[in-house]
């Protein structure tokens, strides 16, 4: 009898009202869960609209007029289109105005030279007017406008420039009292740090854009002193030369180049790091040129293969391919072979981590370098010198491993005297022929002299041969070889 009536209770009518509740409580429980979910995904992302308020009146718009030279009789027809520049007078004035404007084919016009004009971003460190910007923003121009939030438009001349960090530097004529950025330190930054950038693309004034860091002390081709910050950030024409801000508000880089198949932003932006402008800056306003750190050494990545050769557990530091005749270096007790493992502390995992360290350093100081030589780690006292246009610690050609078990494969004879004269090597063995085997695959070609085989000095073809009769099977050995004079280190594996 309970069961029965426990089964009637069961499925006894409810009351309306108790029905409808019933059936709202689990429509009312997912609306609240979905609210709270949002609410609190949103609380977590950053809000910028105060920084940008905060920041946006130090930001500018600089804008530059440059003469352009006369177009020549070879520039004045439109590759694709039927017509030259007498015909283009039959057009209408539409027409004729965009294809004789300052980007067209017929350059600005049949015979005077039409000023071209360029626009980038910049921002202001100092109240009396010094603004920071790209190199190439400015550069060629004859004269620079800047344009700040509240519309006023200045103008500037151009203090100095620094080519080889992009930089460079403006001064608002009559400027007082202007507002200023707040300028933090790179050292702290962090991968997966929120970032922003206020600046001009395609000249859209004061557009604000987020991203996050996404890797630290990029080297690019371009240049191998400055370890760039790369974004996510958009960057495109326009935004060039603008501030990188941190969310404390405090500007970390200036936004200065974009990987781009398209010309346009593809998700990886690159921004000169802060602590490295603002040492520019300051050298430029005072002394009008950039003095940077020389150490005089040719270094290349240490691949796996290369650190197996060496000795290494693992691939790390910078390998020197060549040292420079009466640079720091050389003074400093130096030699090729050395791969570099610290900096005056700092590690050396890379051997793009290298230049913008001695860079950094002051002229005259000495620095302190953990060099791996002959499998031991020693400490080598370098005072750094100044550097000169056009060298430093470069890198060299990446070196290519091979894993061919077959003989060498290749022939050498003596050195020829007058071709160590003009690579400026004393000793070593010319590649008369290369056939396919473990030195072809390293990268060995004819007309490259081998210096070094196996960590062993190479000076004649006895030696040479010495040296090849003692290496071991199965394991990888490099090999130095001087190419146009220029020293590398290859892999090979007998």
């Amino acid at each position: 009898m309970r069961k029965a009536t426990t089964a009637v209770s069961r499925f006894s009518p409810a009351p309306l009202g108790q029905r409808v509740l019933g059936s709202l409580i689990p429509t009312l429980l997912a609306i609240v869960l979905v609210g709270w979910s949002q609410t609190g995904f949103a609380d977590g992302l950053p809000d910028f609209t105060e920084l940008v308020e905060e920041n946006a009146d130090a930001v500018v718009n600089i804008s530059t007029t440059s003469t352009a030279s006369a177009p020549t009789a070879a520039n004045k027809r439109f590759r694709g289109l039927p017509f030259d520049e007498g015909q283009l007078d039959q057009l209408p004035e539409f027409f004729q105005d965009f294809f004789r404007g300052p980007q067209s084919p017929f350059g600005g016009g049949p015979s005077e030279p039409r000023p071209s004009r360029s626009m980038g971003s910049g921002f202001i460190v100092s109240a009396d007017g010094y603004v920071l910007t790209n190199n190439h923003v400015v550069e060629g121009a004859d004269e620079i406008i800047v344009r700040l939030n509240d519309r006023r438009e200045l103008p500037a001349t151009l203090v100095g420039t620094d080519p080889r960090s992009d930089m460079a530097v403006l001064k608002i004529e009559n400027g007082d009292d202007l507002p200023v950025v707040k300028t933090g330190s790179s050292k702290n930054l962090k991968v997966g740090e929120w970032v922003f950038a206020i600046g001009s693309p395609f000249g859209f004034d004061y557009t604000v854009t987020a991203g996050i860091v996404s890797a630290l002390g990029r080297s690019l081709p371009s240049e191998n002193y400055v370890p760039f910050i790369q974004t996510d950030v958009a960057i495109n024409p326009g935004n060039s030369g603008g501030p990188l801000f941190n969310l404390d508000g405090e500007v970390i880089g200036i936004n200065s180049q974009i990987y781009t198949r398209s010309g346009g932003f593809m998700g990886v932006s690159f921004a000169i790091p802060i602590d490295d402008a603002m040492s520019v800056f300051r050298q430029i306003r005072d002394k009008g040129v950039v003095s940077r750190g020389w150490l005089g050494v040719l270094i290349q990545e240490v691949n796996r293969d290369l650190a197996e050769s060496f000795g290494l557990k693992r691939p790390r530091g910078a390998l020197i391919a060549e040292v420079m005749d009466g640079s720091p270096a050389e003074a400093g007790g130096l030699q090729p072979g050395d791969i570099v493992l610290e900096y005056d502390g700092d590690d050396i995992q890379l051997s793009s981590d290298l230049p913008p360290m001695v860079g950094r350093t002051p002229i005259g100081d000495t620095a302190r370098l953990m060099v791996l030589r002959s499998g031991k780690e020693i400490t080598l006292d370098v005072e750094i010198g100044q550097l000169p246009d056009e060298r430093g610690a470069q890198q060299a050609a990446p070196a290519e491993s091979g894993s061919s078990a077959s003989p060498l494969g290749l022939t050498v004879e003596p050195l020829p005297s007058d071709l160590a004269d003009s690579i400026g090597v004393s000793e070593g063995v010319v590649v008369l022929s290369v056939n396919r085997g473990p030195a072809y695959d390293a990268g060995v070609r004819a007309r490259d002299v081998i210096t070094e085989i196996n960590r062993k000095a190479v000076s004649s073809v006895e030696d040479f041969q010495k040296a090849v009769a003692a290496l071991p099977e199965g394991r990888a050995v490099s090999v130095r070889v001087v190419r146009q004079g220029r020293a590398i280190y290859l892999v090979m594996k007998p």
